[in-house]
């Protein structure tokens, strides 16, 4: 078990130490749960309450919080609660499970594949024709990638996870379980006949960057033609439906049940709420930001929050939400 005191979190975090504890820290805990070899963290002032019922020895604080320390507790400000929450937690992370033979027997690997130093294929994989993994990748048991995908190095594909052809994706990647990419976009139109839907052929791909995160369960479809992007530093929650010729910018974040039609750009740093939907063939550019359950209709500007559905400018949707109460209040 890993145990540090105070003094040696405090070095890592180079925060401002309140008081002390002799106690040995053993890991991080919400303060509600925190048991008296936990350190906690209190990003806002609402949960001031809970340190003082906590058992927590310890607490990291965000900077603007007011707060003295109790005996033998101790308090870590520093600018930001949340970052120092991550260091933390990267100190106490567990190890990830264990290869006992780097690539398993069970492992179906084509002659032509070109597997990079250091790779771990895990087993029932599949690794198919002209497939080239850099150094150091990692595909968990029971990954399919198949013809003409190029993987980056030291990206980590976890188990369940289906590359299909002709997939480009870059280095120091995570997919987590259950992901699929490059599976045919969802395109049909009504036959000539009128009694049934002809199947637009998806010949495209997908291309995903650098350092790009995405969730279990999440999908990114293959292009009709072209390719389906996925820009460099993307953080992509679980559930989350990524379109055919979509394009996101650098360091988007999508959350969970969020879903990108057809042909959607999405600028730089553009963030999606949760449960949100985006029309095909709509850009929403750089910086914006659209809240949970949102409806997007139309483009949205720079540095625009959207809110509702359909949405709108989020300052003119909190003011008809408010406009709806006191009419329903005068209606009673």
């Amino acid at each position: 078990m890993k145990t540090y005191n105070i003094e040696e979190i405090n070095d890592i975090l180079k925060g401002e130490l309140i008081g002390n504890t002799s106690r040995k820290i053993t890991g991080p805990e919400q303060l509600q749960n925190a048991q008296s070899a936990h350190i906690s963290f209190i990003g806002s002032s609402k949960y001031i309450p809970l340190w003082h019922s906590s058992k927590a020895c310890s607490a990291v604080i965000s900077a603007n919080i007011k707060l003295e320390p109790d005996p033998n507790r101790a308090l870590i400000k520093v600018k930001n609660a949340d970052l120092a929450m991550a260091k933390i937690l990267e100190l106490f992370t567990p190890p990830t499970p264990e290869f006992n033979i780097d690539i398993h027997p069970t492992a179906v690997i084509h002659n032509t594949a070109i597997i990079g130093n250091n790779c771990k294929i895990g087993a029932n994989c599949y690794v198919g024709k002209d497939v080239e993994l850099g150094t150091g990748v990692i595909l968990y048991p029971n990954v399919c990638v198949f013809d003409e995908t190029t993987i980056g190095d030291h990206t980590v594909i976890w188990s369940g996870t289906v590359i299909r052809e002709r997939t480009e994706i870059g280095s120091h990647c995570i997919f987590h379980t259950n992901v699929s990419i490059g599976a045919d976009g969802f395109g049909y139109r009504p036959s000539d006949n009128g009694q049934g839907l002809t199947k637009i052929p998806q010949i495209g791909k997908v291309i995903i960057g650098h350092q790009v995160e995405i969730g279990a369960n999440s999908c990114v479809d293959r292009a009709k033609f072209s390719a389906t992007i996925i820009g460099d530093g993307c953080k992509i929650d679980n559930l989350v439906q990524i379109a055919h010729n979509s394009t996101m910018g650098r360091s988007c974040i999508m959350a969970g049940h969020s879903g990108l039609a057809g042909s959607v750009t999405l600028g730089d740093g553009v963030v999606i709420g949760g449960s949100a939907s985006i029309k095909d063939h709509t850009t929403i550019h750089s910086g914006a930001t659209v809240g949970a359950g949102s409806g997007v209709m139309n483009n949205v500007s720079a540095g625009q929050t959207v809110l509702g559905y359909p949405a709108q400018d989020a300052r003119d949707m909190l003011k008809q939400w408010v406009t709806i109460r006191r009419l329903a209040k005068n209606t009673k």
